[in-house]
């Protein structure tokens, strides 16, 4: 998912967005432990994701912070 894509999002909306990603990340974890994951190249996806929706959450919480 692009940045520009995930900034138009709500913060409620970035929130449910990380927890789906951080479950499907600790699912692929067990997955490429047995040996089962096919897609790997989704689990660095998967990880940059999760940064940018991390970034994004903290820079609107120091622009709040600065506003105030």
């Amino acid at each position: 998912m692009k940045a520009e894509d995930m900034r138009t999002k709500t913060a409620d909306e970035l929130s449910d967005t990380l927890l789906s990603l951080k479950k499907e990340q600790f699912n692929m974890r067990f997955q490429r432990a047995s040996g089962q994951l096919e897609n790997t190249s989704r689990f660095l996806e998967i990880r940059r994701d999760i940064a940018r929706i991390k970034t994004i959450m903290s820079e609107r919480g120091r622009a709040s912070a600065s506003a105030t």
